[in-house]
Parts: structure tokens; sequence; C-alpha cells
């Protein structure tokens, strides 16, 4: 009676593994859903446009709009107190500096962007030059360096994750 026992176990263990098996494999052959690559690219280059856009108009729904309202986003800015994470945290860096800045003006050159086979994250680079209005007097941050990475969220739309603006050093 033992023996009846532990052969019908082990064949259930075998069939339930075989039956687990052939699934995962199924599905491991599954070929994802096709990337429209070429519309996705447009997308995200139409996100860092909006970038430049919200901070150009100091919009904040804008800015609301394109970052992911996630805890664990980050923004590097160029000082040293600029290492934030967490959407609330970002969301009040813009804040204080659409107070403190007026005219902004940015352009961009040099955009790069590489989209992941899956068509769910990107990284980008490009260069910004940054002009401004503090305190009354014309500043300039000329071939800043503006990277990170983008994701495409459950609602379809391409939104911020990750950013880091950086001045070049000058090296003679």
């Amino acid at each position: 009676m033992k023996n009846t026992l532990y052969f019908l176990v082990s064949l259930a263990i075998l069939f339930t593994t075989a039956c687990s098996s052939t699934q995962n494999t199924t599905q491991a052959q599954t070929p994802p859903p096709e990337v429209n690559r070429s519309q996705e690219l447009k997308a995200i280059g139409n996100l860092l446009e909006q970038y430049i856009t919200a901070n150009e108009n100091e919009d904040l729904n804008l800015i609301e709009e394109i970052w992911a309202p996630d805890a664990d986003i980050i923004l590097i800015g160029t000082t040293k107190k600029n290492m934030l994470m967490g959407w609330n945290n970002i969301l009040s860096a813009f804040k204080k500096q659409y107070e403190e800045l007026d005219n902004i003006y940015i352009a961009a050159s040099e955009q790069y962007v590489k989209l992941n086979d899956s068509g769910n994250t990107a990284w980008f680079a490009e260069i910004l030059d940054y002009n401004y209005m503090k305190d009354g007097k014309a500043k300039s941050l000329k071939g800043l360096r503006f990277t990170g990475v983008v994701e495409k969220c459950k609602d379809g739309k391409w939104r911020f994750v990750q950013t880091h603006l950086s001045i070049p050093a000058e090296n003679d």
C-alpha cells in the first residue's frame, strides 16, 4: 500500500512538473509584441521637447505630466545639493527654480536616444544651452550635458525617471 501511494504521489508530481515545463517553454518562445521603434523614438523626442517647454514657461503642470510621480525617481543637478530623490523633492526644486529665474530660454543639440528591445525603457543624452535672468542679470550655461532614463508608463505615456545635468569642465 505504501508503495502504491508513493507511486501515485510521484506520478502526480511528474505530471504537474511536465505540464509546467511545457507551459514555460511555450511562453518563452512567444515573441514579444512588435515595437514601432520610430513612433516610440518620436514620442521620446517629444518628451524631451516638453521638458524644455515646461522650463521655459515655468509650467509646473507640464512638469507633473512628464515626470513619473514615484518615490524612487532621481534628478541630479549641477550643484552638490542637487541630488534629489522622489517626486515631491523634485517638484519642490522646480518650484524654487521658477521663483529664482526668469526669461528662461533653452536650446538643445546633439540629441541621442536609445530604446531598449522591449520598447518600454530608453536613455538619452543631449547638450543644452540654458539662458535665463537672475536678479535682473542675464546668465547663461553653455554646453550643459543632459542625460537620463525614461520609461513608458502603464497609461502609454513616456515619463522621466532619472535625469542628470552636468557642466563640462574647461580643459586646456
